[in-house]
């Protein structure tokens, strides 16, 4: 089928179905994936860092693939960098909704592998940014170094966690085909540990293929409207694939789930640089060293919402500003005011 001949109303309603159908299945995941976790005693933070950092960026493997497929980078760049971005912006959203007056966030979840995740993002984001200054032809195995160093990075940091967990006192035996309850009784997965496979395995090939019509359509609709594809990679179409983020997250913070919630964000945006060796081993091109500076912007702005998060997290201030920690606050803020600066870079 031919996108072109489809008319823009049309285009925007797909979209827009797409968007909501990564919501929903984003919700539906978050209680599937909480129950594998807790029955194989794989630890909050290893679940979101794993499997809901990889189910929730299903969005962006879909564009990537895409993109790399046609070698045309320039939305699937800035939506995975800008995405980065917008999807540390999402721990607001999940510190106000998910968290509320109780206590800041980063109070609720602090673990020791929530400040290692954060390290690992910032480390592959530098990694990026190295890697833009080398030569294109720095070919090694359809890809530069860089995207290999990084997938280490993220190897390493799941490695290290996995070490972590295994040190902790294993659980109490579970029945196989018991009705799983989360540790929380208001909200539980209705079913078994089978079903609950059932459901991620649905879910992610539902988001798979709502990311791959979020690229067909929205790559349409900024050739129809004259947007910048840099722009709107990093902003609108950013928001659309962070859905699962939000939706996720806000549910895992209402479980209770603190660092699970939190590990979805810093394990997500770890992950998400590794789709760049992904775009490499299909196209042939080396794309990091490629980068414009509206992309370099975007990995500078990811690295500075990460820090300031991971202060909180050191810090552990229990102020608050308009149901926020004050972390939050001022991810918020330096966030606008780099969207503005965005904004006049494209």
């Amino acid at each position: 089928m031919n996108v072109q001949t489809i008319s823009s109303a049309l285009l925007i309603i797909v979209f827009l179905l797409s968007t909501i159908v990564i919501w929903i299945s984003g919700i539906k995941l978050t209680k599937a994936i909480d129950a594998i976790t807790t029955h194989f005693n794989l630890g909050e933070a290893f679940g979101g860092m794993v499997f809901l950092s990889i189910v929730t960026n299903l969005p962006e493997i879909a564009i990537t693939a895409v993109a790399a497929y046609h070698r045309e980078y320039t939305i699937a760049i800035s939506n995975i960098l800008g995405g980065i971005a917008i999807q540390t912006v999402v721990l607001v959203l999940i510190d106000i909704f998910g968290v509320g007056r109780s206590a800041p966030l980063t109070q609720k979840g602090h673990s020791k592998i929530l400040i290692v995740e954060g390290l690992a993002v910032i480390f592959i984001l530098c990694l990026v940014l190295i890697a833009s200054q080398f030569p294109a032809n720095l070919i090694y195995a359809r890809s530069t170094p860089f995207e290999w160093m990084m997938l280490a990075i993220w190897l390493g940091t799941i490695y290290m966690t996995t070490s972590y967990m295994l040190k902790k006192k294993p659980p109490m035996p579970v029945q196989q085909n018991s009705v799983h309850r989360l540790r929380y009784p208001k909200a539980k997965f209705q079913g078994t540990i089978t079903m609950a496979m059932v459901v991620l395995s649905i879910g992610a090939i539902i988001t798979l293929f709502a990311g791959w019509g979020l690229m067909i359509t929205g790559e349409q609709l900024t050739i129809r409207w004259g947007m910048s594809g840099v722009l709107f990679g990093g902003t609108i179409l950013a928001l659309c694939t962070a859905l699962p983020e939000i939706s996720t997250g806000i549910a895992s913070a209402k479980l209770r789930d603190y660092n699970m919630a939190v590990s979805d964000i810093f394990g997500g945006n770890a992950f998400l640089p590794i789709l760049f060796l992904m775009a490499s081993l299909i196209s042939g091109d080396a794309i990091l060293p490629n980068l414009k500076p509206s992309d370099i912007y975007l990995t500078i702005l990811g690295i500075i919402l990460t820090g300031i998060y991971m202060m909180g997290m050191v810090l552990h201030s229990k102020k608050q500003i308009f149901r926020m920690g004050i972390d939050s606050f001022i991810v918020l803020i330096v966030y606008l005011i780099g969207l503005l600066g965005l904004i006049i870079l494209t």
